[in-house]
């Protein structure tokens, strides 16, 4: 029998991820690859924080929904009638089936089992031959709502309903980047969700890594943006994201054969802003990465220890996609960029190998590893309130 790793000592131990850069070092191996610990990280963290699911964009008319998945949650993103954005468990509450795949536009959502029939807001309207089941009440059985909330143009769900609110919690974030209008920026439909064989925590922290930039990715598409050039600027403790700068070597540096940006830059952008490239995150499921043409983002979809699906888009000048060659200078982009993905995903899948390793560290920090340290910071206040609340039910239901 494999001995949990939940106990006081093994909390207490975060205490040395969380001191400045030069002393801290990694989390334990086992949140990375402990899947007692992701289910302890699933009511700690998924299930009381700020979910990305995707853009507003994807629901723009009455009727348009959408679907998502977070820890193995199903859920659907509509507008409804009244021009509102609803989030919902996407889960039939007659029998468990989903009741919307994909994405579309509907009048009402309809369970293709035995046809329940769900309005836009999630409430039942219809139940087929249940007048004869006793107390039946409709009212009582409708889509489990989630809060929902829309900060910089991205869709945010929540599954508790006594969340603070998100944006709050980001304007360190929106000054960073209110010159790069996110929220009227527009783009290609995203990609299907990939599912990829490591913790999710691996992906963000890779996507956020200063440090094996001009290593792992040595080369022209990448020399341009040095991480010596990464800066991890401190910020307040109840901040609800974080970000990094680096600094380029030409303005508009972009990762394509011409290092150069190939859509219409951001206009408000400052001298300095278009010298830099900028990494924001908001954990546990959103990251960008932020040209000066272009915003690549990313919605991670933790599913267990060892899996989590990923989903990549961009974000352009909506005048951008217009321009007839348009189709062809996003193909060019994008398979520059795939070239440092694929890269990128090879050693991620062997981090999670090695982390399950009995000689898997507790590393150090070297100093461009800044955005590491910050989001330990942003887990570690969360898995501490997370015990204490696991404790506290313990010595209740003694």
């Amino acid at each position: 029998m494999v001995r949990s790793v939940l106990d006081d000592a093994f909390f207490d131990s975060f205490s040395s991820s969380v001191r400045g850069f030069a002393e801290a070092e990694s989390l334990p191996p086992a949140c990375y690859v402990d899947q007692g610990f992701f289910a302890f990280e699933k009511e700690a963290v998924f299930f009381k924080e700020w979910l990305c699911v995707g853009r507003e964009s994807q629901v723009n008319a009455p009727g348009d929904f959408f679907t998502s998945r977070h820890v193995g949650e199903p859920i659907v993103v509509t507008r409804t009638k009244e021009g509102q954005i609803a989030a919902m468990s996407a889960v039939c509450q007659h029998r468990g089936m989903l009741v919307a795949e994909g994405c579309g536009n509907a009048k009402l959502l309809m369970c293709p089992y035995h046809h329940w029939v769900y309005a836009l807001d999630g409430a039942l309207m219809g139940a087929p031959e249940m007048a004869r089941t006793r107390n039946f009440d409709k009212s009582m059985y409708g889509l489990p709502r989630l809060k929902v909330e829309v900060w910089q143009g991205f869709v945010f769900v929540n599954f508790d309903d006594n969340a603070k609110p998100l944006a709050p919690q980001l304007s360190v974030l929106d000054e960073v980047m209110e010159n790069y209008d996110v929220a009227h920026l527009d783009g290609p439909p995203a990609a299907p969700p990939n599912r990829l064989n490591w913790n999710w925590k691996v992906m963000l922290e890779n996507n956020n890594d200063g440090y094996h930039a001009n290593r792992l990715h040595k080369g022209p598409l990448h020399d341009p943006v040095p991480s010596a050039l990464a800066a991890f600027p401190e910020l307040p403790d109840d901040a609800g994201g974080y970000y990094r700068t680096n600094g380029s070597l030409h303005a508009d540096a972009s990762f394509n054969p011409t290092l150069k940006a190939l859509l219409p830059v951001f206009p408000k952008l400052t001298e300095t802003e278009r010298n830099r490239v900028l990494f924001v995150n908001v954990p546990p499921t959103l990251s960008l990465v932020m040209n000066t043409d272009m915003v690549l983002y990313l919605i991670m979809q933790a599913e267990d220890a060892d899996h989590h699906s990923l989903v990549m888009g961009a974000l352009v000048m909506p005048e951008a996609m217009q321009n007839p060659m348009f189709d062809r200078l996003m193909k060019f982009n994008q398979e520059a960029v795939q070239e440092i993905v694929e890269q990128d995903l090879h050693v991620d899948e062997l981090v999670q190998q090695g982390l399950k390793s009995k000689f898997a560290p507790r590393g150090r920090y070297s100093w461009q590893e800044g955005a590491q340290r910050q989001f330990n910071v942003w887990l570690v206040d969360r898995y501490r309130r997370g015990w204490a609340e696991t404790k506290a039910k313990a010595k209740a239901k003694a």
